[in-house]
């Protein structure tokens, strides 16, 4: 006699996402970036912000860095290099990718500028660190990430880098 086949198992269900990060997507409106979609998200002329977000119960500072975000982008649109396009990696993307850009410690946020990397900012800091960080990181030039070893800087390494 043979047995019937039973049915695979479902998946197990996902934790439904914090309503910190909920927010991100449903009041700021900014995109979620998988691994799928991040070459074609990041290619958009302009600045580019990256949220790399952990699991907010494993890295508490994942909540800090989801309420600082926006308050940065804010901060920042009237910066002369105009405003900067957000995207959010929930942990299992930005565990995925995040070897691209070589930051160490999570959460973080990367800024890139027409998909070339500029710079990231790891952890959670003092205000004033991260708007006297991001200020440098937008007239920064593009150059590779770290995960290279070297720096390298961009052959048109002009005084304005809006462009």
């Amino acid at each position: 006699m043979t047995q019937p086949m039973s049915e695979p198992l479902p998946a197990a269900p996902a934790r439904p996402r914090h309503p910190l990060i909920e927010r991100l997507f449903g009041e700021f409106g900014y995109a979620e970036v998988t691994a799928d979609n991040i070459d074609a998200f990041v290619q958009r002329p302009g600045h580019t912000l990256l949220f790399f977000g952990a699991d907010p119960q494993q890295y508490r500072e994942t909540l800090d860095l989801a309420v600082i975000v926006p308050e940065l982008v804010a901060a920042f649109a009237m910066h002369p290099c105009g405003p900067m396009t957000v995207g959010v990696l929930l942990p299992a993307a930005a565990r995925a990718l995040a070897p691209r850009y070589g930051f160490r410690r999570w959460p973080a946020i990367v800024l890139l500028r027409g998909g070339g990397y500029v710079g990231a900012i790891d952890g959670v800091r003092d205000w004033s660190d991260y708007t006297a960080e991001l200020a440098r990181l937008l007239d920064a030039p593009v150059t590779r990430p770290p995960t290279v070893g070297i720096a390298v800087r961009a052959a048109d390494d002009s005084t304005s880098h809006c462009h």
